[in-house]
């Protein structure tokens, strides 16, 4: 045993059995992390990634190979092992009914930190995540950045000399997002801590000094980020054309020889080939005037896309919903008005203002606790607002909010599935709750299992899915009443790159059949297939307009073409400083 390894791993094979149904979470795996430095581990839903976390920290028992972390075996030391290591599972376990003093008290309890190295301690990491502030508030109040700054602080109170981190940053927005890698970074240039992290963001991954791709429970590559990218150089191009919607374009290149993977990005498409070589216009798009075809620097994303996914099989199809709508009528189907809500003293939403037309995917972006939720809630009928106007559908929520529900689909933002009902009967709750009834729910059920390709796990319980089929089976709910506006709240937030992917192929041909959609999400990259959006702050709208007009208000001599997420956060630092010229006056009056 290496005593400089700080975790390792030999011919570890891990299997789970449920019912009659067993499943290799983790294939005959072996590797090593060196001390140090930030190791990433990448892969889509099901590749055991959670799996491997729990067995790094002792919590399981491999089937057979061993696991030795920072030179113990955790097999015959688990407990150990736990003592050792600081573990921030995906749903870290605060206790919301407890302040943030109280759960970092009960944390250090729980790990048997001294008492006499508690305030220092304490100070520390509230002083590193932002939180001193705020250490009365209960936990369950906090946004969900602040609450995962809380959860890293309470893995950290004992500074262990390995940390484990499963997916820390689902659900939070980018600025909480960046504060949160600037903290491990810290760690380990200052505490010489190691990191095995776990992310569905794969622009995350070439922030790692290693990665470990995982698939299907077998370790695919372990290496530098740019040692996979360098793989697919030659393969990535950027694609624009004239006198077409991105939406079009992105459909049409999908489906050319040799294209693996389409995404939109920016103004342009993103192609990833098969094969390596300039492609020509006519070979991309024929018939297609003014084409532009220009090769792009690979990235860590092109490389797992090319490793993993299968060529375009025609999911971006308007999936039989046999819409009729007139996309050239310019309605506005959404309209917002000076929109309140309150909370006892607590202004959520505040003067807000929007209007969507028929077919747009419209975005609505902000930081952790900007309203966005609240808004939704209002919007979908299912919160009252405390003033101003909304309406859906030409219907005023105010007075008309159950008539307004039945144009409505909505995608929670945990998926609203009951985890006890199978996929089909969660499919049949919902098509009755939105009145179908007899043959045609047998009809729409029927065709959302074929739709969101769920045959496999039709009799399946939802809460036993891989999230990517969790996310599946809550948007074939969302569509069973063939709904003209949908609303989707951070309906990719945690799934992997290929979900998501699958995801907006849907949904973008929704929005060309005619749905209105009106979308929340943190992936800032997404924001590119939006018509416009808004960004909001404080339940404040700070800026309106399309995804190019956004970033250009971000565009420096040092950052000529920034992206989404160099707008957002330039916006959100520019409201934070507009906040404290403010309040700097008024303590001078």
């Amino acid at each position: 045993m290496n005593d400089e390894r700080v975790l390792v791993f030999r011919n570890v094979r891990q299997i789970f059995t449920r019912g009659e149904q067993t499943l290799c979470a983790l294939d005959d795996v072996s590797f090593d992390i060196v001390p140090g430095q930030v190791s990433g581990l990448i892969g889509p839903d099901g590749a055991g990634k959670t799996t491997l976390m729990r067995l790094a920290c002792g919590l399981l028992r491999p089937e057979s190979g061993t696991v030795h972390v920072l030179g113990l075996d955790a097999v015959a030391e688990p407990q150990a092992v736990q003592s050792a290591v600081g573990y921030m599972p995906q749903r870290f376990g605060l206790y919301e009914d407890l302040s943030v003093q109280e759960n970092l008290d009960l944390f250090a309890e729980l790990q048997g930190l001294p008492q006499k190295k508690r305030t220092v301690r304490y100070a520390e990491l509230m002083h590193m995540t932002g939180l001193s502030p705020f250490t009365a508030r209960l936990a369950g109040q906090l946004s969900g950045g602040m609450k995962q700054k809380l959860g890293l602080a309470c893995a950290l109170l004992r500074a262990p000399r390995l940390l484990l981190l499963d997916e820390p940053t689902v659900g939070v927005d980018p600025v909480s997002r960046r504060e949160l890698w600037a903290i491990v970074y810290r760690q380990v240039q200052e505490q010489g801590m190691s990191v095995l992290l776990s992310t569905a963001y794969l622009d995350e991954a070439e922030r790692c000094n290693e990665v470990l791709l995982f698939h299907q429970g077998k370790l695919l590559g372990q290496g530098p980020p740019n040692e996979f990218s360098a793989n697919v150089q030659g393969r990535i191009f950027q694609v624009s054309a004239a006198g077409i919607s991105h939406r079009q374009l992105q459909a049409r290149l999908a489906q050319s020889p040799n294209v693996i993977d389409a995404l939109v990005e920016g103004e342009t498409v993103r192609l990833v080939l098969e094969q390596a070589g300039l492609p020509t216009a006519e070979s991309l798009l024929p018939g297609l005037d003014n084409v532009t075809i220009r090769p792009a620097v690979a990235r860590f994303e092109d490389a797992f896309v090319a490793r993993l996914k299968t060529r375009y099989d025609g999911v971006a199809s308007a999936g039989g919903l046999n819409f009729h709508i007139d996309v050239n009528d310019d309605t506005e189907v959404i309209q917002v008005h000076k929109l309140l809500r309150r909370f006892g003293d607590f202004v959520a939403v505040n003067d807000v203002s929007f209007n969507v037309h028929r077919g747009e995917i419209f975005g609505l972006l902000g930081a952790n606790g900007a309203g966005k939720t609240t808004t939704f809630r209002m919007l979908c009928g299912l919160l009252p607002a405390s003033g101003g106007k909304l309406s859906v559908a030409g219907l005023d929520l105010h007075a008309a909010r159950a008539e307004a529900r039945r144009h409505i689909g909505y995608m929670a933002q945990k998926f609203s599935l009951y985890g006890d009902l199978s996929v089909t009967q969660n499919l049949r709750f919902f098509a009755g709750a939105y009145d179908l009834r007899d043959s045609k729910q047998d009809e729409r059920v029927e065709w959302a299992i074929e739709t969101f390709e769920l045959t496999d796990y039709r009799e399946s319980n939802a809460r036993d899915l891989p999230l990517g089929f969790k996310q599946r089976l809550s948007f074939a709910a969302a569509l069973m009443h063939e709904p003209e506006i949908l609303f989707l709240d951070e309906p990719t937030s945690g799934v992997d790159p290929l979900a998501r992917r699958e995801f907006w192929a849907r949904t973008n041909a929704l929005a060309e059949a005619g749905v209105t959609v009106l979308v929340t999400t943190h992936f800032m990259e997404e924001a590119n297939y939006c018509d416009r959006l808004v960004i909001m702050a404080e339940g404040t709208v700070l800026a309106e307009g399309t995804p190019q007009e956004m970033k250009a208000r971000a565009r420096t001599t040092d950052n000529s073409d920034p992206t989404m997420e160099d707008a957002f956060i330039r916006l959100i630092e520019q409201h934070e400083q507009n906040k404290k010229k403010i309040d700097n006056r008024k303590a001078m009056v």
